[in-house]
Protein backbone atom coordinates (compact mmCIF):
# COMPACT_ATOMS: atom_id res chain seq x y z
CA UNK A 1 0.00 0.00 0.00
CA UNK A 2 2.87 2.44 1.07
CA UNK A 3 4.25 2.38 -2.38
CA UNK A 4 1.25 2.76 -4.53
CA UNK A 5 0.80 5.78 -2.29
CA UNK A 6 4.31 6.89 -3.47
CA UNK A 7 3.54 5.71 -7.05
CA UNK A 8 0.80 7.92 -7.01
CA UNK A 9 2.97 10.83 -5.54
CA UNK A 10 5.56 10.46 -8.28
CA UNK A 11 3.00 9.13 -10.85
CA UNK A 12 4.49 6.41 -11.56
CA UNK A 13 2.24 4.78 -13.86
CA UNK A 14 4.45 1.53 -14.44
CA UNK A 15 4.91 0.67 -11.35
CA UNK A 16 1.16 1.39 -10.47
CA UNK A 17 0.22 -0.98 -13.35
CA UNK A 18 2.50 -3.53 -12.32
CA UNK A 19 0.80 -3.53 -8.73
CA UNK A 20 -3.26 -3.95 -10.37
CA UNK A 21 -4.52 -6.96 -10.54
CA UNK A 22 -4.82 -8.19 -14.23
CA UNK A 23 -8.69 -8.54 -14.10
CA UNK A 24 -9.27 -5.23 -12.79
CA UNK A 25 -6.13 -3.50 -14.16
CA UNK A 26 -6.88 -0.53 -16.15
CA UNK A 27 -5.00 0.48 -19.96
CA UNK A 28 -3.64 3.62 -18.66
CA UNK A 29 -3.53 6.06 -15.66
CA UNK A 30 -4.61 9.68 -16.39
CA UNK A 31 -3.37 11.80 -13.38
CA UNK A 32 -4.54 14.99 -12.65
CA UNK A 33 -1.55 17.28 -12.67
CA UNK A 34 -2.91 19.56 -9.72
CA UNK A 35 -2.81 16.69 -7.17
CA UNK A 36 0.02 16.82 -4.83
CA UNK A 37 -0.57 14.25 -1.90
CA UNK A 38 0.70 14.89 1.31
CA UNK A 39 0.41 11.97 3.63
CA UNK A 40 -0.59 8.70 3.94
CA UNK A 41 -2.32 7.42 7.19
CA UNK A 42 -2.87 3.06 7.50
CA UNK A 43 -5.84 2.75 9.31
CA UNK A 44 -6.66 -0.71 9.43
CA UNK A 45 -5.66 -4.25 7.95
CA UNK A 46 -6.63 -7.55 7.37
CA UNK A 47 -5.07 -10.68 6.69
CA UNK A 48 -2.34 -9.87 3.90
CA UNK A 49 0.48 -12.03 5.64
CA UNK A 50 2.76 -14.77 4.03
CA UNK A 51 0.13 -16.92 5.21
CA UNK A 52 -2.54 -15.73 3.25
CA UNK A 53 -3.86 -15.14 -0.32
CA UNK A 54 -5.83 -12.13 0.28
CA UNK A 55 -6.19 -9.13 2.31
CA UNK A 56 -7.67 -5.57 3.07
CA UNK A 57 -5.50 -2.01 3.39
CA UNK A 58 -8.04 0.96 4.94
CA UNK A 59 -6.39 4.26 4.76
CA UNK A 60 -6.58 7.52 4.41
CA UNK A 61 -4.23 9.56 1.70
CA UNK A 62 -4.05 13.06 2.01
CA UNK A 63 -3.97 16.06 -0.68
CA UNK A 64 -3.39 19.40 -1.30
CA UNK A 65 -7.11 20.37 -0.57
CA UNK A 66 -8.80 17.09 1.05
CA UNK A 67 -8.56 13.45 1.43
CA UNK A 68 -9.08 9.99 0.09
CA UNK A 69 -10.74 7.21 2.97
CA UNK A 70 -10.73 4.06 0.92
CA UNK A 71 -10.57 0.38 1.85
CA UNK A 72 -8.80 -1.46 -0.81
CA UNK A 73 -8.46 -5.12 -1.29
CA UNK A 74 -5.45 -7.37 -2.67
CA UNK A 75 -4.71 -10.62 -3.76
CA UNK A 76 -1.42 -12.30 -4.47
CA UNK A 77 -0.89 -13.07 -7.58
CA UNK A 78 2.40 -15.01 -8.78
CA UNK A 79 3.97 -14.59 -5.24
CA UNK A 80 3.23 -10.70 -5.33
CA UNK A 81 0.50 -8.33 -3.93
CA UNK A 82 -1.69 -6.43 -6.51
CA UNK A 83 -4.09 -3.99 -6.07
CA UNK A 84 -7.70 -5.34 -7.15
CA UNK A 85 -10.16 -3.11 -6.04
CA UNK A 86 -11.36 -0.31 -3.53
CA UNK A 87 -14.58 0.52 -1.39
CA UNK A 88 -14.78 4.46 -0.89
CA UNK A 89 -15.65 5.74 2.70
CA UNK A 90 -17.21 8.69 3.92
Amino acid sequence: MRSRYSAFAKRNEQYLLRTWHPTTRPAQIEFDPGMRWTGLEILATTDGTAFHTTGTVTFRASFRGGSLHERSRFERVEGAWVYVDGEFLD
